[in-house]
């Protein structure tokens, strides 16, 4: 992998990791318009960059959500209420990924990572958004502003596990873990921004225990790890990329969302899906 390529692709991972748009298309995309993964070996270890890269993404977030991170720490000591109820909301939303992400990771990758599946979560991810943001999201206010719905330190735990239980849906690649917490935290009750800033606290245990993981699995396992075919300097270039853009990510998401809602997400997803499948059929991308 060329410095370049890792720079594309922290770009690519940070900007879209907490947009609910699906990282994984996108960074699909982005290995086959660049040719990578060519044989067996180079493949096996571009999809571990791409889980390993997410690292960016949860230093961006531990950047910007620092007092909210001091508060939990702070809570769980025993010195901070507030910070100890969102902890532990934060554990029991994170519970059903942890449960179900290291049995079912073979079983998803086998079955669903493959060209249909992908498109087919892609869009119907789209379709949902739009559906969800006219029934509870669009903006009343005239000036654009949605501000209904709880505080994040309002949240109850019963929230907290259907945020988790609709994060294990993100599962599936192609439906978007930022897509899934952030209408999960709507339909229970949180604001547009709070329920963004609730998905990005999730994503620090939640991709924390993913990358490691995945790390753990390419390192321990037969034949070359991804340092050995990628290189160590292009994937410390592409983390600290996709630390950058995920700060500038995040800031601008929670922003938009309180005034322009989720559709613009929604048709985002269906133009990515139209031009992904385009791309499969005229055999320039393979998915899977």
């Amino acid at each position: 992998m060329e410095w370049w390529h890792a720079v594309v692709l922290g770009l690519v991972e940070g900007i879209t990791e907490y947009l609910p748009i699906s990282s994984t298309g996108h960074l699909i995309l982005a290995s086959a318009l660049m040719d990578l993964g060519k044989t067996p070996e180079s493949k096996a270890a571009i999809d571990a960059f791409n889980i390993v890269v997410q690292g960016g993404a949860i230093l961006a977030v531990l950047g910007l959500y620092w007092p909210r991170v001091v508060r939990m720490l702070k809570g769980l000591a025993g010195r901070d209420r507030d910070g100890l109820r969102l902890a532990i909301n934060i554990i029991i939303a994170f519970i059903p990924a942890a449960v179900l992400g290291v049995p079912l990771n073979d079983l998803i990758e086998a079955n669903l990572f493959s060209t249909w599946p992908v498109l087919g979560a892609l869009a119907l991810g789209g379709v949902y958004m739009m559906l969800l943001d006219r029934w509870k999201i669009h903006p009343n206010r005239a000036d654009g502003e949605n501000q209904t719905g709880k505080d994040i330190t309002d949240l109850t735990w019963r929230g907290a596990l259907v945020i988790g239980l609709m994060q294990t849906v993100a599962m599936w690649p192609g439906t978007s873990r930022s897509m899934m917490t952030i209408t999960g935290g709507v339909l229970v009750g949180l604001k547009p921004k709070q329920a963004a800033e609730f998905s990005f606290l999730l994503g620090l245990p939640t991709l924390g225990g993913a990358c490691v993981y995945k790390l753990y699995k390419d390192v321990s396992g037969e034949g070359p790890n991804m340092f050995e075919v990628l290189g160590v300097m292009p994937i410390i270039i592409g983390i600290a990329v996709a630390t950058v853009s995920a700060v500038v990510a995040v800031r601008w998401l929670v922003g938009f969302l309180n005034k322009h809602g989720l559709t613009p997400f929604g048709w985002y997803r269906l133009a990515l899906t139209a031009v992904l499948g385009g791309l499969v059929l005229a055999g320039f991308v393979r998915i899977g």
